[in-house]
C-alpha cells in the first residue's frame, strides 16, 4: 500500500516523537515514487536531530532542504515567514515542514499564517507511544490541543512511529500500531501510515497493518554510529 501524498505536509508532535526522521523519510519515499520534493527545517528548538543533519545526503537524491538563514537560528520565530513564505506561495509537488517540538515548536505556524491562508495543507501528529506524555490517549489528545491553539491550524491526521530506537522489537511495532489505532478511532483522526526500521522490516508481516507503512532508514544517528545511505532506488 503506497503512501499517497503531495501538497504542503506539515510534520508536528512532541518531543522524542521522532517527527524529524520521518519527515526525511517521507520526503525519501515521495522522491523515489517519482514527486518534486522540498522540505523546510523548521526546528529551532531541539538543538540535535534536525532534518538539516540529512541535508547532503537529501541533495544527492535530488531533495531541496530549505533552512533559516544562520544568523536567524536563534531568532524570535516570526523572523522565519519570509525564508519560507516563498516556498509556501509556490510548493513543489511535496513540500514538506518539520517543526519543532511540542506547542513551543508549533508557534512558527502562527507566523506562517498568512502564507499558509487559504491553502490546502495537511497537518499529521507523530506518535510514538512509548515515550513519556504520549504513552497515553489523553497525553497525545492533550499535545494535540497545545499544538493546535499555538499553530492555529488543525491537526488532521496520525502517524505511528512507535520505536525504542536499538531496542524495537517487531512485538513493540504491533503493540504502537494496535495502540495508534486506537487513537485514531477515539480522536476521528485518520491513521495515515506508520513506521518500521529498515533492519525490522524483513520480519514484519505486512498484511498485519490495514495504513501504508514507511521504511525508515535512520539519518539522524549518535557520532558514534553511522546513517543508513540513501540511494536513489525505487521503492
Amino acid at each position: 500500500m503506497e503512501i499517497d501524498l503531495d501538497g504542503i505536509v506539515i510534520i508536528v508532535g512532541n518531543y522524542g516523537s521522532g517527527k524529524t526522521e520521518v519527515s526525511i523519510n517521507l520526503a525519501v519515499n515521495r522522491k523515489r515514487a517519482g514527486l518534486e520534493v522540498r522540505i523546510a527545517d523548521l526546528d529551532l528548538v531541539n538543538p540535535y536531530f534536525r532534518s538539516r543533519e540529512a541535508k547532503a545526503q537529501l541533495a544527492e537524491l535530488g531533495i531541496e532542504v530549505v533552512v533559516p538563514p544562520m544568523q536567524y537560528m536563534q531568532a524570535d520565530l516570526p523572523i522565519l515567514s519570509p525564508v519560507v513564505a516563498g516556498m509556501i506561495r509556490q510548493p513543489s509537488q511535496l513540500t514538506l515542514l518539520d517543526m519543532g517540538g511540542n506547542d513551543i515548536g508549533a508557534n512558527v505556524l502562527a507566523a506562517l499564517g498568512d502564507a499558509l491562508r487559504g491553502r490546502k495543507i495537511h497537518v499529521f501528529q507523530v506518535v510514538n507511544p512509548f515515550r513519556p506524555f504520549t504513552d497515553t490517549a489523553e497525553g497525545c489528545l492533550k499535545i494535540r490541543n497545545e499544538i493546535e491553539k499555538a499553530s492555529r491550524l488543525f491537526i488532521n491526521g496520525i502517524i505511528g512511529n512507535a520505536n525504542l530506537i536499538d531496542e524495537t522489537s517487531v512485538e513493540d511495532i504491533y503493540t504502537g500500531y494496535d495502540f495508534v489505532l486506537e487513537l485514531s478511532k477515539r480522536s476521528g483522526l485518520l491513521l495515515k501510515f506508520v513506521t518500521v526500521a529498515a533492519e525490522l522490516m524483513p520480519k514484519i508481516n505486512i498484511k498485519h497493518f490495514i495504513c501504508p507503512v514507511l521504511l525508515i532508514e535512520r539519518q539522524l544517528v549518535p557520532p558514534w554510529k553511522k546513517s543508513i545511505p540513501l540511494a536513489s532506488k525505487t521503492e
